[in-house]
């Protein structure tokens, strides 16, 4: 009887757990049970592994053999066991050593050949491994710099499962060809999931030289617009523009990420990791530096736009723009139950979804950019433009966006069309990105030192009681939003929101503490009533 142990990582969502993968060879007839709660590709994994493991030129052992999945609670899926069955197997066999294989975590799939396939999800599974104790991973040599990303972790990256046979035992390690010049690499058809790149969102500029990303100085006009821009960025506020077709809606939104501050080391695991499970990493681009830009289409389902899927949930666009923006373009078009589900990630920055298969919790701290026409044919607020939609459709258009959930938009622009000297380059050319971008960074360098030793990073992250009794506004600085909340144009929530967005103009302006025309710009942007404040922070104003 030969017995042999070893690692693999089941994922949940974007969190692992490690597996142990346990072989027993016994005397008797020659089988291959496969125990664990597997799912229908693991299963599959038998035929893999033993074409493999002879391709490879070891032998098969011809008896009982059973490999459990341990613990047998946890749902394990995918093909991403496949090494260390394999391994597993070799080691019962006495191939290998089963003590050289006790402590390594081992991810990869098998072809019928013996090559190691790349798999989704290493950078989270090699963080879970880490976190265990365990300090030695095996993974495809496509993935090994995905896994390096994880300190303190030593990896082998493998392209053969005749390599790590060689290396596992001290052998000469066969050198294996490469695939020739020119041709597809279908070694990397595993690390993406077919269409999934197109319309999610890689992150914005990933792969792009500097001079090719969208610039804000693109954007003609639109100076209220533009300030609105800014400090959504600079305090991380949700954003609702509103306008009649070709305005300029969405150049502005695509241009957001490039105001946006970069992305801290921890910040650029987590944004890596949802992209690696859910099968939109680029290749070759293993640690995502720039804010993700996720624009789903108004089409798209209330699971596609939270998280679900059949089986164990997957990430959905929220989570996709973690850290970064969602944009969600033509948002009235969009299906009511999906827009109403971003409520409870717009309060607490995750997503909890719960299926048959498990529960699953989901990272989606992300800022929302709503971009939203006046009517159905986007004429209504034009003069003279002949909008012939009737007063009730209009009602019906606007409400499809619920009061519950624009309370939670902090800024809400109406964007004019643009003017002819605008357009045709007869006035003042709008800041850059990068002029805008050097006032975001120091406003939040502004806010970090205030709320360092908090769980907060940004201003639209604090709750409104510690602004109201840890950080107080200049006196008589709330007057005009108190008579607003009396005259019930602000709920409380709003009145809250207000204040976040008051410290934000304060940072920008780089005022100690907002004074009463931050405040009245604050409500400027959220009510759209004009009082009489300049929009702008750099010459503008």
């Amino acid at each position: 009887m030969g017995f042999a142990r070893t690692c693999s990582v089941a994922l949940v969502g974007v969190e692992g757990v490690v597996v142990e993968v346990q072989a027993d060879l016994e005397p008797g007839v020659a089988a291959f049970a496969l125990v664990g709660l597997p799912d229908k590709s693991l299963v599959e994994s038998r035929d893999r592994v033993r074409a493999a493991v002879v391709n490879s030129g070891a032998e098969w052992p011809q008896k009982k053999l059973t490999v459990g999945l341990s613990p047998a609670s946890v749902p394990k899926s995918g093909s991403g066991f496949d090494l260390a069955v394999a391994c597993a197997v070799l080691g019962a066999a006495e191939r290998i050593d089963p003590r050289a294989i006790a402590d390594l975590v081992i991810l990869g799939e098998l072809g019928l050949d013996g090559r190691v396939r790349p798999v989704r999800g290493v950078l989270p599974a090699v963080l879970a491994a880490a976190e265990a104790g365990y300090r030695q991973v095996v993974v495809p040599e496509r993935t090994a710099g995905e896994a390096s990303l994880v300190p303190g972790v030593s990896v082998l990256g493998v392209r053969s499962l005749r390599q790590l046979i060689a290396v596992l035992g001290d052998e000469p390690v066969p050198q294996e060809e490469p695939d020739g010049d020119g041709r597809p690499d279908a070694m990397l058809a595993g690390l993406t999931v077919p269409g999934a790149g197109v319309g999610t969102g890689i992150a914005a500029g990933t792969g792009l030289d500097e001079g090719a990303l969208p610039d804000l100085a693109d954007v003609a006009g639109q100076h209220g617009a533009r300030t609105a821009v800014e400090v959504a960025a600079a305090g991380g506020h949700h954003l609702l523009l509103q306008g009649p077709p070709g305005a300029g809606k969405t150049m502005l939104a695509e241009r957001l990420p490039s105001v946006l501050p970069p992305l801290t080391r921890k910040e650029s695991l987590e944004v890596t990791a949802v992209h690696s499970v859910a099968g939109v990493l680029p290749p070759g681009e293993p640690l995502v530096r720039t804010p993700p830009y996720c624009a789903p289409h108004h089409s798209a389902t209330m699971q596609s736009l939270v998280g679900g899927g059949q089986g164990m949930p997957r990430p959905g666009a929220v989570s996709l723009a973690h850290r970064g923006v969602l944009f969600l373009d033509e948002a009235p078009e969009f299906s009511g139950k999906a827009l109403d589900a971003l409520r409870q990630p717009l309060e607490s920055g995750h997503v909890i979804v719960a299926r048959s298969a498990g529960v699953v919790r989901l990272p989606a701290r992300f800022l929302m950019v709503l971009a939203a026409n006046p009517c159905p044919c986007g004429r209504h607020t034009l003069h003279g433009a002949g909008c012939d939609c009737p007063a009730s459709l209009i009602r019906r258009y606007q409400a499809r966006l619920s009061g519950p959930l624009l309370d939670r938009v902090d800024l809400r622009v109406e964007v004019e069309p643009v003017s002819r000297a605008d357009l045709l380059g007869r006035g003042a050319r709008g800041e850059s990105s990068a002029s805008v971008a050097a006032r975001v960074g120091e406003a939040r360098d502004r806010a970090a030192a205030r709320l360092d030793g908090t769980p907060w990073r940004a201003n639209s992250e604090v709750p409104g009681h510690e602004l109201r009794t840890r950080w107080h506004s200049a006196p008589g600085a709330l007057a005009a939003a108190e008579r607003d909340m009396e005259r019930g144009l602000l709920t409380a929530r709003g009145m809250d929101r207000v204040l976040r967005v008051a410290w934000t103009i304060a940072d920008l302006a780089g005022h100690g503490r907002p004074d009463a025309a931050d405040v009245d710009l604050a409500l400027q942007l959220r009510t759209g009533i004009a009082r009489g404040i300049p929009a702008g922070f750099g010459a503008e104003r």
